[in-house]
């Protein structure tokens, strides 16, 4: 018995798996068709009658440094008029009163169906409707009281405050029902719901596009040229219009655009972070984690694929 028991084979041990790489031949030529048309895209470029040399020196002309400093307040005015404006409208437009909810509806339809620009001359131009302002305590010349500045803080935050509404109105009704029936059941009114219980839940939803439409905002404002206010286009042509320097000063122009977005958008990225602590198990990654992972990932064209 002792005889058979020695004699049973030992067990063979399992084959050793082989990693067997795919060639995805697809990538390379997609890589290489991408590659082709940014290398055609820059000895056009190189060939373009274009003065390089002048754009870093007008980066940080004195005069354009001041159409960045304007375009950048006008842009954060704008969007605080247009982020309180559009909270009061949402309230309004989810309230149970006919009147102030059709007037809500009606504000929103009107500036979400007419062009930014339309509603800047309409302001702008507004002394050919109206050429004395009488508030009863105040009387003055309407072309005195509309400067380019009011109106293109008008015409901006007023045009805002109609989209931000509708994210807001999106945000409250995320919250659930029984939050607010909570609030009720423990004798708090209304308005402190709203403020203390239904608003900051809200946030979670309302932060991510309404960090998109300030980064949108810092770019609508450049329709402000037509109102003869100082930002940065308005800037940009009256040098170029000296200088005849017109591309260049329009390349000046974008890279500042691309400098305000980017360090916002990194901004935002944070806000999102934090405002999403407690409802997601992950957070979403940062501006660098982002980056660490694309640079990890680029170049990687073979993905292993495990076959027996």
């Amino acid at each position: 018995m002792t005889d058979i028991v020695d004699k049973v084979p030992a067990p063979v041990p399992p084959e050793q798996i082989k990693a067997i790489p795919v060639r995805h031949y697809g990538r390379w030529v997609a890589g290489a068709a991408v590659l082709a048309i940014l290398v055609l895209i820059g000895i056009a470029f190189s060939n373009a009658k274009i003065h390089y040399d002048v754009i870093p020196d007008y980066l940080t002309d004195g005069t354009i440094l001041s159409g960045v400093w304007h375009t950048l307040y006008i842009s954060v005015l704008a969007m605080l008029l247009g982020l309180v404006l559009g909270v009061v409208l949402a309230v309004m437009r989810m309230s149970s009163n006919p009147v102030t909810s059709t007037v809500a509806w009606f504000y929103v339809w009107f500036f979400r169906g007419t062009p930014v620009l339309v509603q800047l001359l309409l302001w702008y131009n507004i002394a050919l409707i109206f050429p004395i302002l009488n508030l009863g305590f105040y009387k003055d010349e309407m072309n005195q009281v509309m400067t380019p500045f009011l109106a293109a803080l008008l015409g901006l935050g007023l045009n805002e405050a109609a989209y931000m509404s509708e994210i807001v109105r999106a945000g409250i009704q995320s919250v659930d029902m029984g939050q607010t029936e909570a609030s009720h059941a423990l004798g708090m009114t209304q308005g402190k719901t709203l403020r203390r219980v239904v608003l900051p839940q809200a946030m979670r939803v309302i932060v991510p596009p309404t960090g998109n439409e300030f980064i949108n905002m810092l770019k609508t404002s450049s329709l402000a040229y037509a109102v003869q206010f100082n930002e940065l286009i308005k800037r940009s042509t009256d040098i170029s219009s000296t200088s005849l320097a017109v591309v260049e000063l329009y390349f000046v122009a974008s890279i500042w655009y691309l400098i305000l977005t980017s360090v916002f958008s990194v901004g935002q990225y944070y806000l999102e972070r934090r405002y999403a602590r407690g409802s997601s198990r992950t957070l979403p990654p940062t501006p660098l984690q982002r980056l660490r992972k694309n640079l990890a990932l680029f170049g990687s064209f073979r993905r292993p694929e495990v076959s027996r």
